[in-house]
């Protein structure tokens, strides 16, 4: 036998809502996989100009939520297992892991937040300096300008813009037609890399967030009925 009345139907909770951990950790895990592996944000994180490569600050950010994907599936399955069999020490367990968990998940979030705009701000300083390398008249070595000059066209044909704003657009389109350069797409594109720089990984860092929230409350929802039965079991007369 094991508890009964209101601690049972806080188990069945504790299972319900740890099943929906489990999901949500696969959930992390299959969106981080996504973000690593999209083609727009792979085709730009990859270039490399000089030795010098693109910041990677945003992959370091999708790897950590690979870990807790991951770590969020193995927890999830050990709070199910844990309140099936009503284990006072795999609940004494998981609570522990859930603590650890939401306190990484709220650092996490905090210093997320101080930083929401370094990814797209260090991606537009590399933006920057590839344009101006490659806009620069007095370069002699053609093989670097050559290599500069296709990064800047991936950049380009990836985010369907031309230049750092409306006057080195129109600028950058008219040295295209004049034949002195070649790093604009072929269609009429006036918008700034800037600001499609800052639409690409801004709508990334909200899904990010998003999901962050979301398991949160899950977590305290977890945290609060797992103590219960946890409790519950210790007070049972059964026991």
């Amino acid at each position: 036998m094991g508890v009964e009345g209101c601690t049972k139907c806080i188990k069945y909770m504790l299972f319900f809502f740890n099943f929906i951990f489990w999901l949500a950790g696969g959930v992390i895990l299959g969106v981080a996989l996504w973000l690593r592996h999209e083609n727009k944000i792979s085709s730009l994180l990859e270039l490399k100009v000089d030795g010098t490569q693109a910041p990677n600050t945003f992959y370091i950010s999708v790897h950590i939520l690979i870990a807790v994907g991951a770590v969020m599936m193995v927890v999830g399955f050990l709070g199910c297992y844990g309140a099936i069999q009503e284990s006072q020490c795999l609940l004494g367990t998981f609570f522990a892991c859930l603590v650890i968990l939401f306190a990484c998940e709220v650092a996490a979030g905090i210093w997320g937040y101080m930083h929401k705009d370094t990814v797209s701000k260090e991606m537009i300083t590399f933006y920057d300096s590839v344009y101006d390398k490659a806009m620069t008249p007095t370069m002699n070595d053609q093989e670097t300008k050559n290599a500069v000059a296709h990064v800047l066209k991936v950049f380009h044909e990836t985010l369907n813009c031309c230049g750092k704003g409306m006057g080195t657009s129109i600028l950058t389109q008219l040295t295209d037609k004049l034949g002195i350069s070649n790093v604009c797409p072929n269609q009429q594109f006036n918008t700034s890399c800037h600001s499609r720089i800052q639409e690409l990984f801004s709508n990334k860092i909200y899904v990010i967030g998003i999901a962050a929230l979301v398991v949160a409350v899950i977590m305290i929802f977890e945290m609060i009925f797992s103590m219960v039965l946890c409790c519950g079991i210790r007070n049972s007369p059964v026991y």
